[in-house]
């Protein structure tokens, strides 16, 4: 069973990755250690997330690590109200693998 790609659903796929994370943090990671971060569903799981960023990007991928954040509790006026909760996932490409989100076709 190592040897097979467990199948998934190509629409699954799709919305698993909501959004890239663009960030000074996340440069910084994508510099050092090869990683991408992405948002992702919160109900996503790692075999998911690493089926999806191989077939939209058409890298080849390591590894992935998820990180659950809670959303931060924030007022507006008067009331307070809560950010939604999101999950993050890192990404580890493979040597010699890059991902570009500046569009331009490679």
């Amino acid at each position: 069973m190592s040897t097979s790609q467990p199948k998934f659903d190509q629409g699954r796929l799709a919305q698993v990755l909501v959004a890239p994370i663009v960030s000074e943090k996340a440069t910084t990671i994508g510099e050092k250690h090869n990683q991408v971060l992405f948002k992702v569903l919160r109900n996503a799981t790692k075999p998911e997330i690493k089926a999806a960023v191989e077939l939209m990007f058409k890298v080849e991928v390591d590894s992935v690590q998820t990180v659950n954040q809670k959303g931060k509790v924030k007022r507006f006026g008067k009331t307070t109200g809560r950010r939604d909760h999101v999950k993050k996932a890192y990404v580890s490409l493979k040597p010699g693998q890059e991902l570009n989100f500046s569009g331009e076709a490679a």
